[in-house]
């Protein structure tokens, strides 16, 4: 899973301090720490419009990152904190935790949906539609899943609903939610449903006549 991590770059920071931080701002640059697992905080500076950029792709504090500083080893971090501008709500600063690999954290997980040809409700005409593409586990840093994989055979009748308690996690995996949430489900397809609602109209239509019959006998 190493492999899948997302590299983020940053150059060590020389000077600490307001001057010192509002001269790497000018610089087109973002100051940050990086701090914990019991080594000394690291005074750390990046692109800004690198961080930027993270940040509109979202997520940015529930995704493990491979912190790469030049002049030192590779570290995989979370970030706790992103500080703005009051004004104009643009980053300042940032603040990276390190994490030993036994460390728990909260992630998101690509969620992987299998056995769509074996899957008897999608046979029978019915549509997929996915709720969570993804969904947010705790984790163990040194243990992160690729994916969680969703078994579409379990589904046999249009109506079905697949739930995280269906799914097999990885092991030392746990939702965040307690509830047991929505993963996908198996609908009808459009004309199915223009046809059973056109059905139930006409078995009201029918329904009211006889009523108004009766009443009139």
């Amino acid at each position: 899973m190493a492999g899948e991590i997302p590299d983020l770059h940053a150059q060590e920071r020389t000077g600490t301090g307001k001057g010192a931080a509002r001269a790497v701002r000018r610089a087109h640059l973002v100051p940050g720490i990086v701090f914990g697992g019991d080594v000394d905080p690291l005074p750390i500076q990046m692109p800004y419009n690198e961080l930027i950029r993270r940040l509109r792709k979202g997520r940015f504090k529930s995704t493990l990152f491979n912190l790469k500083v030049d002049g030192h080893e590779d570290v995989r971090v979370i970030c706790r904190d992103v500080q703005r501008d009051v004004v104009k709500d643009l980053p300042t600063h940032v603040d990276f935790m390190r994490l030993r690999r036994t460390t728990k954290i909260n992630l998101f997980i690509h969620v992987e949906f299998e056995g769509e040809e074996e899957c008897k409700a999608l046979r029978k005409g019915g549509v997929l539609t996915i709720v969570r593409p993804e969904v947010e586990l705790v984790v163990t840093a040194g243990d992160i899943p690729e994916k969680v994989v969703v078994d579409l055979t379990k589904m046999e009748n249009i109506g079905d609903t697949l739930t995280i308690s269906m799914v097999d996690l990885p092991a030392g995996a746990e939702p965040t939610i307690d509830r047991d949430f929505v993963i996908c489900n198996i609908s009808a397809p459009s004309a199915l449903k223009s046809q059973e609602d056109e059905e139930d109209e006409t078995e009201e239509v029918a329904a009211d006549a006889e009523e108004e019959a009766e009443a009139e006998a």
